[in-house]
């Protein structure tokens, strides 16, 4: 039997090392954390959103980016500040406009495929995760909104997913809490919401009763590979560095992976892309009565919400192209907090636990699956803001790639 070391203990990590677990692959995951879930798959929006599929390369998203580059609070924020790692990603990003349609369609098409695996795989290790199949209902307040949502259904419905339009009468009847004057909606029946740490951390407890071995607060120094051996270089709480040997090595670590692909000489652009998110406490009747049940997505402010079992709310969104920066900036949880006072009046957010989490995210926003340039070394990253939504169909995608090498002996392949 093979082993296979995998970089990194999130959602993309887990649910690779339970695929691999399942094929009867010897794994160990490396995570620099004392659990898993503990970065990005920790407190995000909460959606398995293949409605959300539409990708960021488009002409309209760059405009409103210039627009807004000075305003702190801000839906998308770009740090002015040059550098070359952000200048050659978003050269690529421009680069990648005249494929919108085409990456906007094969993103939907992943995301539909996800869902049989993630609802199997909850449902066969009993996981719960305040898991919500009641859909997502996309909000519009104009026109111009409403319309472009329009062309993206004819795309969503390309890649296998269909949706909606509704009136502003509709939409109350679905989520009745929701405050404010809309010009229309569309509702993904199909979509839902659960926590992506509490379903990460169940997934984690499967692999091992799989077998797979846990390394957490692995500070992983450097990763090499010869094509053959892939060695994992690590440094350890006392003081000294482990080496250990693998068959092959998938790396799985979201805004790491760039660098760790370097030193296996692969490039990957991942771009860290800061995310907010506040949970709303409910507390009292009230809040619990007043907030909604269903998922939202707030196309104008960039913002998404789910509801987490009786007492709790997240609202999530933004994007800001700021580096390394893990702050938590009050400019940014503000509107976050303002939305729902005004969408959820009859919700208490005198207790709003915020959090910012850095999204890996590809120039072409599709993820990064396959192989590298030496036959021993595969990626599963780059999910961007999706990673939650695609994760059980590219570990899929990931474990059966590698299951066909080990069966070959993981002799190489052109990439």
């Amino acid at each position: 039997m093979k082993s296979i070391a995998i970089i990194g203990g999130g959602i993309t990590g887990v649910t690779s090392a339970y695929a691999l677990a399942r094929r009867g692959l010897a794994v160990t995951l490396f995570e620099r954390h004392r659990y898993a879930a503990m970065e990005t798959s920790f407190a995000n929006g909460g959606q398995l959103s293949a409605s959300n599929a539409e990708v960021w390369n488009h002409t309209a998203t760059v405009l409103k980016g210039l627009k807004w580059m000075l305003k702190g609070d801000a839906p998308l924020l770009v740090n002015p500040r040059p550098g070359w790692h952000k200048l050659s990603w978003f050269a690529e990003f421009l680069a990648n406009i005249p494929h919108y349609r085409r990456n906007t369609i094969e993103t939907a098409r992943l995301a539909v495929a996800a869902r049989e695996h993630l609802f199997g795989w909850a449902e066969a290790e009993r996981i719960d995760f305040d898991l919500r199949k009641q859909g997502i209902l996309h909000i519009y307040r104009d026109r111009a909104g409403f319309e472009h949502a329009g062309e993206v259904s004819k795309l969503l419905a390309a890649g296998g997913l269909p949706r909606r339009a509704v009136t502003p009468v509709e939409m109350r009847a679905i989520e009745p809490t929701l405050a404010g004057d809309y010009f229309g909606g569309y509702y993904t029946e199909s979509d839902a919401t659960g926590d992506i740490h509490k379903f990460t951390v169940g997934l984690a407890a499967a692999c091992e009763r799989l077998g797979v071995r846990f390394v957490y607060g692995a500070d992983v120094r450097s990763l090499h590979s010869d094509g053959e051996c892939a060695t994992v270089r690590r440094g350890c709480a006392d003081g000294s560095v482990d080496e250990q040997p693998f068959d092959a090595v998938l790396v799985c670590a979201g805004v790491a992976s760039r660098g760790f692909a370097s030193q296996l000489g692969d490039r990957v652009n991942v771009y860290p892309v800061k995310g907010y998110s506040i949970t709303v406490n409910l507390l009292d009747a009230a809040s619990q009565a007043g907030a909604p049940t269903v998922s939202l997505l707030d196309d104008a402010a960039k913002l998404v919400t789910s509801r987490l079992g009786v007492d709790r709310f997240r609202v999530a969104g933004t994007a800001e192209f700021n580096g390394f920066n893990r702050d938590i900036r009050a400019d940014r949880i503000r509107p976050l907090v303002d939305w729902v006072n005004a969408c959820f009046p009859q919700v208490n957010t005198r207790q709003v636990v915020p959090w910012a989490g850095l999204r890996p995210m590809m120039p072409d926003m599709l993820p990064r699956v396959g192989r590298g340039r030496k036959a021993n070394v595969f990626y599963n990253t780059g999910h961007g803001h999706l990673g939650w939504t695609l994760s059980a169909v590219t570990a899929e995608m990931v474990a059966t790639l590698m299951q066909g090498e080990q069966r070959r002996g993981l002799v190489a392949m052109p990439a």
